[in-house]
């Protein structure tokens, strides 16, 4: 595999270039740090076969758009898009294999599938979607939770997400809360309680490192060789 890692500088960058190591064929990195290039003008062209992105995503049309000029797949490790962008990556998906998920880590995706089978089997009961995570991250709720929540939602189509919880009202029968926390150097912990009145099911996932979520990005990039155009999903991964 032959990569341009965005966002070089970064916590989850760094460690993706020490996994990869001479698969690593391009860097960029907003500061400039390190002598890594700031743009995708400066990097210039390279011969690279995966684009994984780990910078912000705002920066997600530069990154699509630097794929699709390299023949190459995308990997989008980044979080917090807003529709516009989310468009973005479903359109470029119609002319390169683009790889997409809201967590790049395995155990979120079986803890995934584990939420939406446990929601098929209780159809009446509350469920609750609790996320912590450290006191420097800026979205909220986290890419995590509303993957939880979509994958519930496939078996509830009638569910609406309700973040957070303030004022009066009581608890909507179709409504699934979602709970952020913020607060000291927690990676990431993330819960999905299901509760039928008699009995209450918690499923809960607790990241120990950043470190997973590269191992995690690097099997997507290598998942991806050969693909064809479309869109892929840690679901896709696992088959």
């Amino acid at each position: 595999m032959k990569a341009v890692i965005c966002g070089a500088n970064g916590a989850m960058g760094k460690l993706l270039c020490g996994i990869l190591g001479e698969e690593v064929v391009g860097r960029v990195s907003i500061d400039g740090e390190n002598s890594v290039p700031r743009t995708f003008d400066e990097l210039g062209g390279v011969e690279a076969d995966t684009v994984i992105d780990f910078s912000h995503h705002t920066a997600i049309a530069g990154v699509l758009n630097y794929a699709k000029k390299l023949h190459a797949a995308a990997v989008i490790g980044t979080t917090g898009h807003t529709a516009e962008e989310k468009a973005l990556i479903a359109a470029a998906a119609q002319e390169i294999p683009v790889f997409y998920s809201g967590n790049m880590s395995l155990g979120i995706a079986v803890l995934c599938r584990l939420a939406k089978e446990a929601a098929r089997y209780f159809p009446d009961a509350d469920i609750e979607i609790v996320e912590t995570h450290h006191n420097r991250k800026v979205d909220a709720p986290s890419g995590t939770a509303l993957m939880l929540f979509n994958a519930i939602k496939e078996v509830r189509p009638e569910a609406s997400a309700h973040c957070g919880r303030a004022g009066e009202g009581k608890r909507e029968k179709d409504e699934i809360g979602i709970s952020s926390l913020r607060m000291g150097s927690v990676v990431g912990i993330h819960e999905v309680h299901i509760h039928t009145g008699t009995q209450c099911l918690t499923l809960k996932h607790e990241a120990v490192t950043r470190a997973m979520l590269a191992d995690g990005a690097v099997d997507a990039a290598r998942f991806m060789a050969g693909k064809g155009n479309g869109l892929y999903t840690m679901e896709s991964m696992l088959g």
